[in-house]
């Protein structure tokens, strides 16, 4: 807008000028005589003159630079498509975005390694400090389980036993007299971090720290929500955990939880209880880049991208 407006006002130095050659010329010739060359290279040099400063101004404005932003797998495609529209509005920058786990990206965004992370977990009580979170959005765990189960609804204690291996068998919650198959994600993972808390499937050891009580002997262990998606769709007895924005119901079938859906509505309402937050880390490394591109994912536009991909805006 700015540059137009100089150009405009230039455009109307260049008119005023010619005009001012057009009514000297008519003093002494005909009233149709065309301005001299001397009063049109006159303009034409004002005209550049006013123009310049507005391109050399926007210039000096325009956004560059590269940055690295890593975390959360879950987070990786929502911030992907972010950071890609992100960069059509400022081809100046180059957005660099990594999934290898919430844990990762806290640290990355804590020494200086990355300009954000990503975690889809809350942050630790030991893990805070020089770092800020922003609440991207916030996204609900689904429950899966195989497209053939018949099992439709369970108690938020029945999961918490069924990982700890406490139940074992379908029958025992109303299913197939079949063994359960745990199906898990990585140490690490934010969307694990965030289930094992809600569900309370951690506690301390002698030395203080958080352990898990997953039963991992009978488990297997996926490194990705979509890893957790297609074993839990290719076994039988399966059970696991996933971000609801990449749920397929053609896939695999999730889980009431107490008697309540999975849905987008019903976590806004605070009735689906295995829900967390998607966070954007700020640390020493965060740059102007990263803070514009962390306004713009806050942004409205950004927050509509946010509604795209099938997770809860939070501004």
């Amino acid at each position: 807008m700015k540059k137009i407006l100089m150009k405009t006002l230039a455009l109307v130095a260049v008119a005023a000028l010619l005009l001012t050659g057009c009514a000297t010329n008519n003093s002494n010739s005909d009233a149709t005589a065309a301005p001299s060359a001397e009063a049109t290279a006159q303009a034409t040099a004002a005209a550049e003159e006013t123009a310049a400063p507005a391109e050399s101004a926007d210039a000096a404005t325009e956004l560059k630079g590269e940055i690295m932003v890593t975390g959360s797998t879950s987070a990786e495609p929502l911030v992907s498509a972010l950071a890609d529209l992100f960069m059509e509005k400022n081809p100046g920058v180059t957005i660099a975005v990594q999934g290898n786990g919430s844990s990762a990206g806290i640290k990355a965004a804590t020494d200086g390694s990355a300009a954000l992370g990503m975690s889809s977990r809350e942050l630790k009580e030991e893990e805070k400090g020089s770092i800020t979170p922003t609440t991207l959005c916030m996204d609900g765990i689904a429950v899966v389980v195989n497209k053939e189960n018949t099992v439709a609804n369970l108690t938020k204690d029945q999961i918490s036993q069924i990982f700890k291996g406490e139940i074992t068998n379908w029958k025992d919650v109303g299913g197939p007299d079949e063994e359960i198959l745990l199906v898990s994600r990585e140490a690490g993972s934010g969307t694990r971090g965030a289930f094992e808390e809600i569900c309370k499937l951690t506690e301390k050891n002698a030395d203080g720290n958080e352990v898990s009580l997953v039963d991992e002997s009978k488990a297997i262990i996926a490194d990705s929500t979509n890893a957790v998606s297609t074993t839990v769709s290719t076994k039988k007895n399966a059970i696991g955990y996933i971000s609801l924005g990449s749920y397929d119901s053609s896939l695999v079938t999730a889980l009431d939880v107490d008697g309540v859906a999975c849905t987008q509505e019903n976590i806004v309402a605070g009735t689906y209880s295995i829900a967390r937050p998607f966070l954007l880390i700020s640390g020493p490394a965060t740059d102007d880049v990263a803070k514009a591109f962390l306004d713009y994912a806050m942004s409205a536009e950004g927050q509509a991208v946010v509604a795209e991909h099938k997770y809860i805006p939070v501004a």
